[in-house]
């Protein structure tokens, strides 16, 4: 199971603590952006990341107004761990009941904090993996299980790596991944390819898609995302 390269987002109006968060996750090789406030995060795109530390206490919209807002009106299922010096039961019940993954609070060890990390992100794969065995997206039936394209009802043929491709943008619909991403993703750090060989896959695979493959998108400078 690959957690290198997840994205998170930490949210907390304490400038020193996101730094020492950002510095000890990133050695970690996850990819961390920070936002001093909740309405700094809620202009990110939100959908491109895989959790968020949040802050509880944050003014004028605390950490609590954040995650209702993010699961309510985004509808958003983004892990979150909730990071604060608010710790009776009654603020810990509220963070759960607000759809939060694990709570922490202040002040805690850096280390304990990793660990968490790490074992909401692999609850969030395992929990994302069992419940994806088939991908459907309007007349696109991708099976997960047995490998195969269904559009519109009939079987299109895949290569290994067109495959992997797709179920990848599906699985992440409108986060973008850069050629490098998607090399490291799909063809590991062993085989020496060129980035020119994943233009050649998504030019084959938008070709294969038919009506759909106007739903395979490049970001100019970015990459490439899939979103109807």
């Amino acid at each position: 199971m690959e957690l290198k390269g997840k994205r998170i987002l930490i949210v907390d109006d304490e400038e020193d603590l996101c730094e020492i968060l950002q510095y000890n996750l990133s050695n970690e090789d996850y990819q961390t952006e920070i936002a001093h406030s909740a309405e700094e995060a809620l202009k990110r795109p939100l959908g491109n990341f895989d959790l968020i530390l949040l802050d509880v206490m944050m003014g004028p919209m605390s950490g609590f107004k954040f995650a209702d807002k993010l699961r309510k009106d985004l509808k958003l299922d983004i892990p979150v761990i909730f990071l604060t010096a608010k710790d009776t039961e009654n603020d810990i019940l509220t963070g759960f009941s607000l759809g939060a993954d694990d709570y922490i609070s202040k002040p805690f060890s850096v280390n304990e904090l990793t660990a968490r990390v790490k074992a909401v992100l692999k609850r969030s794969y395992i929990e994302k993996v069992e419940s994806k065995t088939i991908l459907q997206f309007n007349g696109i039936d991708l099976d997960t299980v047995r490998k195969r394209l269904i559009i519109n009802d009939e079987r299109v043929e895949l290569t290994k790596k067109e495959y992997e491709i797709l179920r990848v943008l599906l699985e992440n619909q409108s986060k973008v991944f850069s050629r490098e991403d998607l090399l490291m993703r799909i063809w590991g750090q062993d085989v020496i390819v060129t980035e020119r060989t994943v233009d050649v896959n998504i030019t084959r695979l938008r070709t294969k898609l038919g009506q759909y493959g106007s739903c395979l998108k490049n970001k100019t400078g970015y990459g490439y995302f899939f979103e109807f």
